[in-house]
């Protein structure tokens, strides 16, 4: 996979542009996605403001660049130096991320859970030496507003889901769906629509944001049920160690600090996509029903089983040391950030920020951070 990369990057269209201060940024999603046009399209402009030009990134989205399962591997290798990456597509080389990603099939708060995931994996030395093992650096990631099931048909108690093939994405999810007695289906975000529309998928789980934004299932689904199952976790910006050790320390400063406000503005977008994209399925006809009591209640009997056994379970499949240290470290910054955000207005994108960056980056030093 490596010389294919390589060579994809020797193709004319690929070529780094002869400016030394123009970058490649990859993003698998869709331009109209909230982590391409709100968490990539401002971000890359701030940076250039703010490195007087000396560091430009031209965005690749939907794939053109890389597809999303080799995106660590492409940024690894220089084919790009800034992209986002999902644990989910590479649990083998990421398997603590993939520890959390799974914890996010806890949460109840999209914000904490997101600000809980950078904090510890840029502070967490383990988690920084997992991304730098394969050349890069995390710098904050982001979680998905809850996942509903988006469906061809309507489903309402578990009996209802029994024999369905149902787009998951991580362990956690897959564990899920196979509890219920229906068939996790494994395959990527931009599949899914046509999946549904040819019937190799009865239902996805997925946000809400994504009936109307990026994926816009809501050309396509029926029926939406609200059965809160977590998020989904994954690090939106993470970039080519020798390149982030290339720049100056001024300009990783100035990168650091405008993460934390790209960040926040990802957070709240996808805050406030929820109800449009709810609002706007409701007028177009798809129908959206409340969780049935008896699936809420087989879903807190498989989290809290999911829960008691996750550290033996990853130890076994991914075969790493006990990760019970990182689980009790990410649950306690879930509930560090869910008392840091009681009482703040979820659509105050600078409060918010103004949080992220006092607790988190304004302790990172640009003269050592990521270049261990």
């Amino acid at each position: 996979m490596k010389s294919t990369l390589l060579a994809a990057a020797a193709l004319p269209f690929l070529v780094l542009p002869a400016a030394a201060d123009m970058y490649q940024a990859t993003n698998w999603m869709a331009p109209s996605h909230i982590l391409n046009g709100v968490a990539y399209g401002p971000f890359v402009q701030e940076i250039a403001k703010a490195t007087s030009d000396r560091v430009n990134f031209e965005v690749y989205s939907s794939g053109s660049l890389v597809p999303a399962p080799t995106t660590l591997q492409a940024i690894g290798d220089g084919v790009a130096q800034l992209g986002i990456v999902a644990a989910s597509y590479t649990p083998s080389e990421l398997p603590l991320s993939g520890v959390i990603n799974d914890l996010a099939f806890l949460a109840k708060d999209d914000y904490a859970a997101a600000f809980a995931l950078t904090e510890i994996g840029v502070l967490n030395p383990q988690m920084v030496a997992e991304y730098g093992k394969h050349n890069a650096v995390f710098l904050g990631g982001y979680s998905t507003p809850i996942y509903n099931f988006f469906c061809m048909k309507p489903i309402s108690d578990p009996a209802s889901v029994k024999g369905l093939k149902i787009r998951t994405a991580g362990t956690a999810q897959n564990e899920w769906i196979a509890f219920l007695g229906a068939t996790p289906v494994a395959v990527p975000m931009t599949d899914v629509y046509t999946g549904l529309e040819r019937g190799s998928l009865d239902c996805t789980l997925s946000d809400p944001t994504n009936l109307k934004f990026g994926y816009k299932f809501w050309e396509i689904v029926k029926y939406v049920n609200r059965l809160p199952q977590g998020s989904s976790l994954g690090a939106t910006y993470v970039m080519n160690k020798e390149f982030w050790a290339g720049l100056s320390p001024e300009d990783r400063r100035a990168i650091l600090d405008l993460t934390g406000m790209a960040l926040a503005r990802a957070q709240v977008a996808y805050h406030q996509g929820v109800d449009s994209a709810l609002k706007g399925s409701a007028e177009r006809g798809i129908v959206i029903e409340d969780a049935n009591p008896d699936m809420a209640a087989k879903l807190k009997e498989f989290q809290d089983g999911m829960l008691a056994g996750l550290a033996k379970r990853t130890m076994e499949a991914r075969g790493i040391a006990d990760p019970t240290p990182i689980i009790d470290e990410y649950l306690a910054l879930v509930a560090k950030w869910s008392g840091l955000l009681e009482g703040v207005d979820r659509n105050d994108t600078e409060a918010i920020a103004k949080l992220v960056n006092e607790q988190i980056y304004a302790r990172l030093d640009a003269n050592s951070f990521g270049l261990n």
